[in-house]
């Protein structure tokens, strides 16, 4: 009789966050309000109204579907990062830190930071080169718009451990 082994049967929270169905809907739900909240925050903040002679309502109609679909695809970069970090021969401690406590080793604290940089940087430059470019003429403003969503929205949620929901 052959014998089976499971191994990492308990998902670290990142990889729930975007691959455990109900998790998924829930995860996209409040992707929806952050991107929403900080598209109407930075309306105001930026004066856009002002400058781009555009209304809340028709930006906000303009813009939030794809900051929020390339904001989750960035998010799924990030996470796809981590999963293949955690599947290669680092040492067990290391591994284990990443998918269950990444503030137990600081060699996963770094590669944590690292993925959500890369999620970042893609926020920033899929908001930059693809949401506002026909949007926000200005570069200097679209900048700071897409920078700003960049930061706020980073996938702060790969540090949570997971031994916190286990």
């Amino acid at each position: 009789m052959k014998q089976i082994k499971l191994y990492n049967v308990i998902f670290p929270a990142w990889f729930l966050l975007f691959f455990f169905p109900p998790i998924v809907i829930i995860t996209l739900i409040g992707n929806l309000l952050i991107d929403s909240l900080v598209i109407l925050v930075c309306f105001f903040i930026f004066k856009l109204g002002n400058i781009l002679e555009l209304d809340l309502k028709r930006f906000y109609k303009q813009s939030i579907l794809k900051v929020w679909m390339f904001g989750f695809l960035a998010d799924i970069i990030g996470a796809s990062i981590l999963f293949f970090i955690s599947n290669t021969g680092l040492p067990h401690e290391v591994i284990s830190a990443i998918n269950y406590d990444p503030f137990s080793n600081p060699v996963a604290i770094i590669i944590m930071v690292f993925a959500m940089l890369v999620s970042s940087l893609f926020i920033f430059i899929f908001n930059y080169k693809f949401t506002w470019k026909k949007i926000i003429i200005e570069k200097q403003l679209r900048f700071k718009l897409a920078i700003t969503i960049a930061i706020i929205t980073t996938p702060w949620a790969f540090l949570l451990p997971t031994k916190w929901f286990y």
